[in-house]
C-alpha cells in the first residue's frame, strides 16, 4: 500500500461496547469514516471473537435515526413535538431544574435513573452522592449486584470471584458449572467473553449446565439440569448435601479457613436429592451426578448469570453457590474461581471495585435513610426499585419527587409496572433523558440529550474486567453527540459540584485514572492494555475480610441483621405449589428477561441486520403444550398473566419443559409511530409482578410467574 493508501485506511485497536464491553476489536477507518469493526485476534479477552452486535457497531454509529442535537419539548408530553436547542441552553435548563427542586423540596426530590452497566456508572453514582440524593433508580434488584453483595458477605472480598479461563496460574478449568447464564448467546458475563468458554471446552473441560432452557451451552453439556424456574436454591442446597454426605468437599479448606460448617451440615440435611427432585424437577440421580462431577474435577469453576438474580431466592441462591465454590476447594486457586488483582496504580471505576471511590466521604446516614423504599426491609440493596419510585411520584409519599435524570435507560420496556411508570413520567414536573435514540421513555421527557456511542468516546475501559484496563479511543463524531461522562462534568460545573468533578474534560479524567501507573491516555492508547499481577490463594496469608476472618458458611453479618445466616429455599409467590387455585387459571410457568444475541435488552431493534436475525417477539414453548392449545409454529399468540396481556409469535422447541414458556423481553417497534412505538403490544414488562419477592434483596420473580397462552384469531 502506498503512502496515500496508508493515510486513507487505518486500523485502531479498541474494545467493543455493544454489550458489556469485553471483546477486543479492530476499528477500520477509510478516508475518515469507520467502515467496519472486526475481532482482534491478539486481544487476550476475546481472541478474535466478535458477535453480530459488535459487527453492527457501524450500523448503529451512522444510523439515520440517531439523536444528533439536544431537543426541548415543544408541546404537551407525548405529543412528539420537539424543538432543537443548543447544548448550553439544554445543560443550563437541566442544571437549573435540578437545583430548583433541591432548594425547594430537598435533594431527595431529585432521582437519577440508570440502565445497564455502562462507562457512565461511576460518574452517575458520584453525581448523585455529591448532589445529595439517595434515590438512584436502578436494576440492582434483578441484575448482578445481589451476587456481588452475597459474595462479599460470604468471603468479605470484592470483586466477586470469576472463572479463571486465562490460565495465569498455569492451569485451566477441568470442569465448568454454568448456572443461569447463557454466555454463548449473550456474549459476555462477569467481565468474560463467551468465547473463553468455547476455548476451555476445546481444551477438554467438562461442562455442567443448570438452566430451564436447552441453551446452546446446555446442548453441549455433559450434564444438564432442567430446573423448574425459581427453584435454584433447593437444587444448590441438594448439591451441597451430596458433597457433605459423600465427603467430597475440601476438608483442608473447611478446617483452616471457614466458619459455620456444622450449621451448614444441619441445614443441608433438609435437602436430600430425593426431596430436591420433587421441588426442582431435576432427577435425584442427576443431582448426585452433578455434585460428583463438579467435586471430582479439579479445578472447577462456576459461571453464573441473571437467571439467579431474577428470582424470589436470588440472594440466598447466590450465597449457596458461593458456599459451593468454597466447599469444593475451588476458591482463588488456578483454574478455579478467582479474585482478580487489578493493575497497580490505576484508579478503579468498575461498579464493585469502585465502591470506596465514589466520593472521599460516604453518603451521610441521614441522607441514606431517606432513600425511597427504605422501609421495605431490604436494606442491603442500595438502589431504588422502579415501582417504588413510580409510587412516590404519583402519591407524593413519603415526600414529593419533582425531577428525574434518565441516563441510558428505557424503563417502560425493561422494568416492571410500566403503565404506572408511564403515568409517573407524565406527571413528574421535570425530566431529562440522555440516549442514543428517541425511545418510548425519552418521548415523555422535557429535555433529550444525544449520547455518544462507544466509537465516539475516549475511555479507560475496566467495567467488570478487574484484572486489566483496556483503551477505548474516540474515532468518530456524529452531530453534536456527547459522551455521558462529559455531560455529567458539564452539569457538575453548573451546579457547584466541581470539588467532586475537578477534571477539565474526559481526556483529563482518563489521565487521572492512569496517573498512578505513570501513563497519560495517549501513552496508554499505544500500550492498549494494562494487567494486574495475579496472586492466588490470598486467603492463606491474608484470611478473609469478614467479621470472623473466615469464609462464612453462616454469615455473621446477615445474622446480626436478623436474617437467616444460611441459605434456604422459598417457594415462588406464584407457582403450582404456592398458588394452586391461580395455577388453574394460569397453567404455565413463565420466565422472561433472558438476553438474546441480536439485542441488548431494549437496544438495537433499529438495526436492520439485527432485526433480520430476530424480526418479531417470540415466546418459546414445547410442541406438546402448543398442540394442546391448537398453536402452530409462527402463530401469533396471546400471553396473559394476572397483571396484563401481550402478543408474541410462538416458537416451538423441545428444549423447554411443556409446563414452562420463555418470553422475549423489552420488545418495542422503533419503526412504528411515536410516542409509544408499539411498546404496549409485546413487552413482557406488562406481565411482571413488581412486588419484591426476595426478603433480603427485593428481587422480583421475573423468572417464575404464572401465565396462560392462547392462539390469536386469524
Amino acid at each position: 500500500m502506498d503512502a496515500k493508501g496508508e493515510e486513507e485506511h487505518s486500523v485502531v485497536k479498541s474494545v467493543c461496547r455493544m454489550c458489556h464491553g469485553v471483546c477486543g476489536v479492530n476499528v477500520h477507518i477509510q478516508e475518515g469514516r469507520v467502515v467496519k469493526v472486526t475481532g482482534d485476534p491478539d486481544h487476550p479477552m476475546s481472541r478474535g471473537y466478535i458477535c453480530s452486535k459488535g459487527r453492527a457497531s457501524v450500523e448503529l454509529l451512522y444510523h439515520p435515526d440517531r439523536l444528533r442535537h439536544p431537543l426541548k419539548r415543544a408541546g404537551a408530553r407525548g405529543e412528539t413535538r420537539w424543538a432543537p436547542i443548543g447544548w448550553e441552553e439544554a445543560l443550563d435548563t437541566v442544571a437549573r431544574k435540578l437545583m430548583e427542586a433541591k432548594q425547594v423540596h430537598g435533594p431527595e426530590s431529585v432521582a437519577i435513573a440508570l440502565g445497564t452497566g455502562r462507562p457512565y456508572m461511576f460518574y452517575a453514582a458520584r453525581f448523585a452522592n455529591a448532589f445529595g440524593t439517595p434515590n438512584v433508580v436502578t436494576y440492582s434488584h434483578v441484575c448482578y449486584l445481589p451476587r456481588i453483595v452475597a459474595s462479599a458477605l460470604t468471603c468479605g472480598r470484592m470483586p466477586l470471584p470469576v472463572c479463571d479461563f486465562y490460565g495465569f496460574g498455569g492451569v485451566r478449568p477441568k470442569c465448568i458449572l454454568v448456572w443461569g447464564c447463557n454466555i454463548l448467546e449473550t456474549g459476555a458475563a462477569d467481565g468474560l467473553c463467551g468465547h473463553q468458554v468455547t476455548l476451555a471446552l476445546r481444551q477438554g473441560a467438562r461442562l455442567v449446565v443448570v438452566d430451564p432452557r436447552k441453551t446452546q451451552l446446555a446442548s453441549r453439556a455433559d450434564l444438564w439440569a432442567q430446573v423448574r424456574p425459581g427453584t435454584d436454591a433447593a437444587l444448590a442446597l441438594a448439591i451441597l448435601h451430596v458433597l457433605i454426605e459423600e465427603r467430597l468437599y475440601d476438608r483442608d479448606f473447611v478446617e483452616k479457613h471457614t466458619a459455620g460448617f456444622d450449621r451448614l451440615v444441619e441445614r443441608v440435611k433438609e435437602y436430600p436429592p430425593d426431596r430436591a427432585a420433587q421441588i426442582t424437577w431435576v432427577p435425584d440421580n442427576t443431582i448426585r451426578d452433578i455434585a460428583r462431577l463438579y467435586a471430582s474435577s479439579k479445578p472447577a469453576c462456576l459461571l453464573w448469570g441473571n437467571g439467579i438474580d431474577q428470582s424470589p431466592n436470588c440472594f440466598q441462591t447466590a450465597r449457596a453457590l458461593m458456599i459451593l465454590r468454597g466447599l469444593a476447594g475451588n476458591l482463588d486457586v488456578p483454574g478455579g474461581d478467582v479474585f482478580w488483582v487489578p493493575p497497580a496504580g490505576v484508579y478503579q471505576t468498575s461498579p464493585f471495585a469502585a465502591i470506596e471511590n465514589i466520593l472521599p466521604e460516604r453518603l451521610a446516614p441521614e441522607v441514606a435513610a431517606k432513600k425511597l423504599g427504605a422501609g421495605e426491609s431490604i436494606p442491603l440493596n442500595p438502589g431504588v426499585r422502579h415501582s417504588v419510585f413510580y409510587d412516590a411520584v404519583l402519591t407524593g409519599k413519603p415526600y414529593p419527587i419533582k425531577a428525574l435524570l434518565l441516563v441510558g435507560t428505557n424503563p417502560l420496556l425493561t422494568a416492571s409496572d410500566p403503565l404506572k411508570g408511564e403515568a409517573a413520567l407524565r406527571k413528574i414536573e421535570f425530566s431529562a433523558a440522555v440516549d442514543l435514540f428517541m425511545t418510548p421513555t425519552a418521548q415523555l421527557a422535557d429535555i433529550v440529550l444525544p449520547a455518544a456511542s462507544w466509537l465516539e468516546q475516549d475511555d479507560v475501559a475496566d467495567l467488570h474486567f478487574i484484572w486489566c484496563v483496556a483503551a477505548r479511543r474516540k474515532v468518530a463524531q456524529i452531530g453534536e453527540c456527547r459522551d455521558d461522562k462529559e455531560i455529567f462534568l458539564e452539569l457538575a460545573r453548573r451546579m457547584g459540584l466541581e470539588d467532586c468533578f475537578p477534571w477539565r474534560d474526559v481526556r483529563q479524567w482518563c489521565d487521572f485514572v492512569l496517573g498512578g501507573a505513570g501513563l497519560d491516555f495517549d501513552a496508554f492508547s499505544k500500550v492498549g492494555l494494562l494487567r494486574g499481577e495475579m496472586r492466588y490463594r490470598k486467603h492463606e496469608t491474608e484470611g478473609f475480610p469478614t467479621p470472623s476472618g473466615k469464609f462464612e458458611f453462616a454469615s455473621s453479618t446477615l445474622e446480626a441483621m436478623g436474617y437467616d445466616p444460611l441459605p434456604d429455599y422459598r417457594e415462588p409467590p406464584e407457582s403450582p405449589v404456592s398458588t394452586p387455585d391461580l395455577y388453574v387459571q394460569y397453567p404455565l410457568i413463565a420466565m422472561t428477561g433472558a438476553k438474546i444475541e441480536p439485542f441488548f435488552h431494549s437496544e438495537y431493534r433499529h438495526l436492520p441486520s439485527q432485526r433480520r436475525r430476530n424480526p418479531d417477539p417470540f415466546v418459546d414453548m414445547h410442541p406438546e403444550a402448543a398442540a394442546r392449545l391448537g398453536i402452530r409454529e409462527g402463530d401469533w399468540v396471546r400471553i396473559t398473566s394476572p397483571r396484563g396481556s401481550i402478543r408474541q409469535r410462538a416458537r416451538l422447541t423441545e428444549g423447554i419443559d411443556p409446563r414452562v414458556v420463555s418470553i422475549q423481553h423489552a420488545w418495542w417497534f422503533p419503526e412504528r409511530e411515536p410516542p409509544e412505538y408499539g411498546w404496549k403490544e409485546s413487552s413482557a414488562s406488562l406481565l411482571l409482578d413488581p412486588r419484591p419477592a426476595d426478603p433480603v434483596w427485593g428481587s422480583e420473580p421475573w423468572k417464575c410467574f404464572l401465565c396462560r397462552v392462547s392462539k390469536e384469531a386469524d
